[in-house]
Formats: C-alpha cells, structure tokens, sequence
C-alpha cells in the first residue's frame, strides 16, 4: 500500500505555514510526482475569513480577506502540467467547530460548488470533490450535510467523484489546542461500526469514498478499525481509502513529522484490510524535501527506500 495522494494544506490552521510562492509550489509538484503520488486535495478552499481564490460570495457574506495568490487556479494549473487529479475541497465556515452543528455549512457551500466549478471546472485535472467537514461520530446535521452537498457536487459536475476523511474516536483523539496526547473515553469497535453503518446508510449514493484517519487510535487497533472500516465501505458501495497522517501525534510537540517505522506500520494495516487507495496528510509539511521540518527530509527518502524495495517485488 503505496500514498499515491495528498492533501494540501493551505490555509495552515494549526500548523505553521511555510510561506511559499509560485516556484515553491512547483517544485513540490515534482517531488510528490517524484513520491508516486498521482491525486491531490484541497483539504478546504477556505476557513473562516481565510481564502484560496478571490471568491466574491465568500467576501462579500463574510468580509473574507483578499488572498495574496490565487491558490485554486496555481493547483489546478499544476495539476494540469503534470497530470495529477485535482480534488478541490468545500469551504469551513468554523460555525461547526463553535456549535457542533454541520446544517450550517449547507447553505453556503451550495455557493460556493455553484461558483468553483463555474470558474475552475474546465480544468481536465478536477476530477473531484473533497468534503471537507470532519466528524467521528453521529454529529448533528454530518448525514444531511455530507448527502446534499455530494448530490450537488455529482449533479453539477457531471457525476465526478465525492469521499470524505472522518476520523476515528480513539485514544488520540483529543483537540490539537490539548496539552495532553491521550484521553480515555473511547469509542469501541462495535459502537464505532454501529454509527458508521447509519452514517453510510444515509449517505449512500452521494459519497463516493471514505478515507478515515489513521492516527487517532492506537497501532495494536489498527487492523480490527481497518477491517470493519472496509467492511462498511463494501456495504455501501463505497471506495474505502487510508488517509495515512505522516505526523505524529505521540509527541507532545504539535505536531512533528512521523516516525517512519509508525507510517509504514499504518500503511501495511490498511494494505492487509484491502483498501483502495492511501493518501496522505500532508505531504508538503511532513514528507517534502523542502519542508521547513527537516525530518521531513529524512521522512521523504526513508518512504521512497520503501516505496523501491516494493516496486522490486
């Protein structure tokens, strides 16, 4: 199980931001085409008054800030440029994370898809949409939210593909702003596949894929999450995709690149479940040979010693 895709993180909204520009953003381009990866993803074109594309819905309903570089357009133009698939994310309001109710984000997403596909969709790399809203359990409006936008997205792009990476309630679970790594009210499996089993019930035929996170539950679960996971995805007709985090979340600085050997140990869990497709959060931060975190750099060539033992198998 090889990452063949990524998001990019470009609002950096706990992580720090890395300042790069046209030529950056190229060169990265070719290291992740370097990596193998052949798909990436938005993880949102917008948070709070914080924008990817000089969107005038978005300025005008939330005074949202003038972006300095049109990210949207720069992606999607290297996409084309180096045949990669472009998914192109939904816009985070931050009502959700004030209220724990996702209705709110209906509304203006239903904008925003209308407004993104209408200036960007002629790109032949946008062959999809990510929504961007993360749950874990049976939040308020997640079911309502996740089918009307993905019918959306379907209807107005001509059926192109919709997935969604909600995360695993586990141990790890605990708030990026928490000073502890751990906590001890944890979903079970049985609980975790009953909710989900709802969840895809009622989303079934507008989401296409599923990439849970990875790194919220302990290494010793990831083979009983992971198959009941793929389990659930075959039900419904779903792709069931890794979302592989190349940080760590074991450290109490957040959040550093991962230890190889913790990467490779998820990757191989979701191999042995049958899964899809593995991507990545995030390359450019945790795997780049130009991130600003140095072991990231070591990250980069211990995954491609990896990636060529297999490829001579």
């Amino acid at each position: 199980m090889l990452i063949t895709g990524t998001f990019i993180d470009e609002i950096s909204h706990d992580i720090p931001h890395q300042n790069w520009g046209t030529k950056e953003w190229e060169q990265d381009f070719l290291h992740m085409k370097a990596a193998g990866i052949n798909t990436v993803i938005l993880i949102r074109c917008g948070y709070r008054k914080f924008i990817t594309y000089p969107s005038a819905y978005l300025k005008n309903k939330y005074g949202c800030y003038q972006p300095p570089i049109n990210l949207v357009e720069l992606f999607l133009t290297l996409a084309d440029k180096y045949e990669m698939d472009f998914y192109f994310g939904l816009y985070d309001s931050g009502h959700y994370w004030d209220t724990g109710n996702l209705i709110n984000e209906i509304e203006d997403n239903k904008f925003v898809i209308e407004e993104a596909w209408k200036i960007y969709g002629h790109h032949p790399s946008f062959k999809g949409w990510y929504l961007s809203m993360e749950i874990s359990r049976k939040t308020i409006g997640a079911v309502e939210a996740f089918r009307t936008l993905g019918i959306q997205c379907k209807q107005i792009s001509n059926n192109l593909s919709t997935f969604i990476s909600p995360w695993i309630d586990g141990k790890k679970a605990v708030l990026a702003s928490s000073s502890t790594l751990t906590k001890t009210d944890v979903i079970e499996v049985a609980q975790h596949e009953k909710e989900w089993n709802e969840i895809f019930s009622g989303v079934q035929g507008a989401i296409d894929a599923v990439a849970f996170q990875d790194g919220h539950i302990d290494f010793s679960e990831l083979n009983t999450f992971f198959t009941v996971n793929k389990k659930l995805a075959d039900k419904y007709g779903m792709q069931c995709w890794t979302n592989a985090e190349s940080f760590d979340r074991d450290m109490p600085i957040k959040f550093l690149p991962i230890k190889f050997e913790k990467l490779r140990l998820k990757l191989e869990a979701a191999h042995a479940a049958g899964y899809d497709k593995a991507i990545t959060f995030e390359f450019s931060h945790f795997m780049s040979p130009q991130s600003s975190y140095i072991q990231a750099h070591h990250l980069y060539n211990r995954y491609q010693e990896y990636k060529n033992q297999l490829n001579q198998l």
